[in-house]
């Protein structure tokens, strides 16, 4: 791969998950070579139709749990978004999600060891745990259930700011950890059990939208393209911000809000109905964003209403093309990322 005047080589891994499909998107149209490395396990090529023939895009099918193949080009940037990322498909097989998150890690920071690369790590607001802060800053260390039915993700993306963080030390790498709290936006698979996909399918179908818990419990939620500006910014950053940095909407909505919300915005006749929290099911999540609106000079743009109009059309196309058939639109996780 010729590399382009002016241009940076940029890999990221889940290249062609919901997230890092858009991220994919933005770097390309900036005139940047990229590699998409993704196994597809819970990503799609459909994601990545827009790119796939632009020039300077490659995709690698690829397990991040083995080393970065050694073909590849030299990278001047990696961002490791590696990991399935929604309790339905990371619980599926704990292990795994644990082992991708160690591993991923690993063999990201060798690489950009050996490229002289900087290193982007998607970390996640689930660090937090159930807080007992709230909003959720920085500094605060969580509080996590380490042998919960969460802690294979929660535990392992720990895990990864830590390897992160002290190879970063040890190798002299500039690295980067953003802590992503609630997206949402075009892409999220329709079975992934986020709370914004479940409610967006259920009242397409007019089904129920289901609650799990009595919908007081809240979360704050980003659109898509604000994140993914949040992590260009991060990554340009200079690099003695290397420690964790918060991305996420600080508007705290409650699930009933969010719930009445997509029936006003779609139209749809469907009734809300209340089954059983799951367990380790945070309560409250907001983040402080403190740190990104100085260090970053950034805050998210889209608002809720928006973006969930936009996120509800996508929805709707796909809904057309019979893309629904087979989901159901519902699982036991509602109240999730």
């Amino acid at each position: 791969m010729p590399k382009l005047q002016g241009s940076r080589v940029i890999a990221v891994t889940g290249g062609a998950g919901f997230i890092g499909s858009h991220l994919c998107e933005t770097l390309v149209a900036a005139g940047h070579q990229v590699v998409c490395i993704d196994n597809f396990y819970t990503g799609s090529r459909a994601n990545l139709g827009s790119v796939l023939e632009a020039p300077g895009f490659s995709l690698i099918n690829h397990d991040i749990r083995n080393p970065l193949p050694d073909d590849l080009p030299r990278f001047d940037e990696i961002y490791n978004f590696a990991c399935p990322a929604s309790p339905v498909h990371y619980q599926a097989d704990r292990v795994r999600t644990a082992m991708v998150c160690a591993l991923g890690a690993l063999h990201t920071l060798r690489r950009a060891a050996r490229d002289g690369a900087r290193l982007l790590q998607a970390s996640t607001s689930e660090v937090y745990g159930d807080p007992e802060v709230h909003p959720q800053p920085e500094s605060y260390r969580g509080c996590v259930n380490p042998v919960g039915p969460r802690a294979c993700y929660d535990e392992g993306k720990r895990f990864a700011e830590t390897l992160v963080t002290d190879f970063g030390a040890q190798a002299g790498l500039a690295v980067k950890i953003v802590r992503i709290f609630n997206t949402y936006g075009p892409r999220m698979q329709v079975d992934d059990g986020r709370v914004v996909s479940n409610f967006i399918v259920q009242a397409l179908r007019g089904q129920d939208l289901t609650i799990y818990g009595d919908g007081s419990q809240t979360r704050s939620f980003c659109f898509v393209d604000d994140l993914v500006e949040g992590c260009l910014r991060l990554m340009g950053s200079p690099p003695v911000l290397s420690h964790p940095v918060n991305l996420g909407n600080p508007v705290e909505i409650t699930m009933n809000d969010l719930a009445h919300c997509v029936l006003e915005l779609t139209g749809s006749p469907s009734r809300i109905v209340y089954r059983p929290l799951p367990v380790d099911d945070p309560r409250r999540r907001r983040p402080n964003i403190d740190l990104a609106r100085t260090s970053l000079r950034w805050e998210p743009t889209v608002p809720l209403r928006a973006g969930l109009q936009r996120t509800i059309e996508s929805f709707a196309r796909r809904l057309q093309t019979s893309e629904f058939d087979g989901a159901t639109g519902e699982t036991p996780v509602a109240a999730s990322a």
